[in-house]
Parts: C-alpha cells; structure tokens; sequence
C-alpha cells in the first residue's frame, strides 16, 4: 500500500506492507532515535509524536500515520538538547537507551502541561522505563528543568 505522511517536516511517500509498523518504517527512513525496546508498548522508548501527540510507534501501524505528521527527536533536536543538558548533569543519562523516549513525552509534557507538579510529571511519564539509572537522577533532573522546588 502506498502511504504518505510528514515525518519532521519532510513529506515522505512509500510502498509499504499493510502490517507495518511505525516504528519499523521510521527506522527505514534511517531515524534511529525511535528504539525498539519491547515491542508491547509497555516501556516508552519508541515514543513518537503523532499529530503533536506521543504514541508508542511500536503498537501503531505506519498506516495509520497515512496523511498525518509524525515528529522523532531528530525533529526536535534544539529542545532536546536542551533538556538531555539536564540529564547529564545529574548523571542520568548513563547508557541512553531509553533517553530519546523519555525526552518526547519530556518535551510533549511541556507543551501540554508547561509547569507541571512533580506528581503530574511522575504520572505523565510513568510509562518510561529505564534499566539503567533508577530513575532518582532523572526525576532530579526533570525538577530542574521544570524550575519546581518539591520532591517527586
């Protein structure tokens, strides 16, 4: 089937399988920012933006975006940049296989709830997983990025 969609800002056309999946042919178009982790939309790290919206790519069909505008992290690289600067100084960026989900919901989480509570911020994201930094120098480094005083 043929789809075509906006994937960060380029229009894109191709000839894909119907069962496809998005994070497959995102990975095809060589952004390899969209990780595979578990493959049951159950750890995060495949977050892409689907109309503005973060979706677990490895659970949607690429049909689906047929038409749509799909946003990776090389999509929003200054943003990015920007908050993974908070990361790394509380060292919670350690392995950062998981860094590239984590930082769309971060980003999307901005834009929807621009100052966030500590606990809104813990529900948002409560779906990232990560094997690496048990989470205490990521949540650090989400209050700072936030500017909110209190503890997660």
């Amino acid at each position: 089937m043929l789809i075509e969609m906006t994937v960060n800002e380029n229009k894109v056309k191709a000839e894909i399988q119907a069962d496809t999946l998005l994070l497959d042919f995102l990975r095809s178009l060589g952004l390899k920012s969209v990780k595979r982790g578990c493959d049951t939309g159950n750890c995060g790290l495949c977050t892409v933006w689907l109309e503005g919206k973060p979706v677990l790519s490895c659970s949607v069909p690429a049909a689906r975006a047929n038409g749509k505008h799909v946003t990776t992290l090389e999509g929003v690289q200054e943003e990015a940049a920007e908050f993974s600067q908070y990361l790394a100084k509380e060292g919670a960026d350690q392995c950062g296989y998981c860094s590239p989900g984590l930082i769309m919901n971060v980003l999307a989480l901005k834009r929807e709830i621009p100052h966030p509570s500590g606990q809104q911020i813990k529900e948002y994201l409560s779906g990232n997983l990560c094997r690496c930094t048990g989470y205490q120098g990521q949540y650090r480094a989400l209050l700072k990025y936030f500017g909110i005083g209190e503890e997660c």
